[in-house]
């Protein structure tokens, strides 16, 4: 893969980013959700000569970090699409966070699966298929972690970020939908992962 597909996603990046951080609705919160951008930006950016990433898995990754910038600027209970589909098909809420935890699976399951296909004795079956979503699992449980920590020290104010929308089961269904887009990539992705992976040589 040439450098120049990845160098356009990560400008690209850089212009959601730029859009989200003007005038968001709470600057703490927009913080709090696009944090994983900025820790995974300069990771990807520093590692891209020695683990250079399938062109599948960046473009994934540049599907979700503008899930997170969109959710960021607007809050994830108030993003207007997540209004929109309420009004058409008559829901109780705004669904987008439910969007951006079925990506919380669906995106780390290929990147988990891609770095366990490439540093460890790992094949792909069934073993691979359990642990991309284990990992999956304890990557959404740590989130759920983090927001029940923002919820303890800023009280009220961290209401934004959770995104609860008085949903009593919110933290279960966050987890359930991470585990369903954790099931989902490797069933819909796993042959184009593969084959795209054996574009760059990533695949062993």
């Amino acid at each position: 893969m040439q450098a120049r597909e990845p160098l356009a996603l990560l400008a690209a990046t850089a212009l959601v980013l730029t859009w989200s951080g003007i005038h968001p609705l709470e600057r703490g919160t927009w913080w709090m959700e696009v944090a994983p951008v900025f820790i995974g930006v300069p990771i990807l950016v520093a590692t891209f000569k020695s683990f250079r990433l399938s062109p599948l898995l960046y473009r994934l990754l540049f599907i979700h970090a503008t899930i997170l910038a969109v959710g960021g600027h607007y809050t994830y209970a108030r993003v207007p699409i997540g209004f929109w589909a309420q009004d058409v098909f008559d829901l109780s809420r705004n669904h987008y966070d439910r969007v951006g935890h079925l990506a919380q699976g669906f995106i780390p399951a290929i990147l988990a699966r891609e770095i366990l296909l490439r540093t460890s004795p790992l094949r792909p079956g069934g073993w691979l298929f359990f642990l991309v979503v284990c990992v999956c699992l304890a990557f959404s449980a740590t989130y759920e972690l983090i927001e029940w920590g923002a919820a303890l020290l800023g009280g009220d104010s961290a209401d934004s970020f959770l995104g609860t929308q008085g949903d009593v089961w919110d933290t279960q269904w966050d987890m359930f939908l991470a585990l369903v887009g954790a099931l989902a990539a490797q069933l819909l992705l796993a042959r184009a992962h593969d084959r795209s992976m054996a574009s760059t040589g990533g695949s062993r």
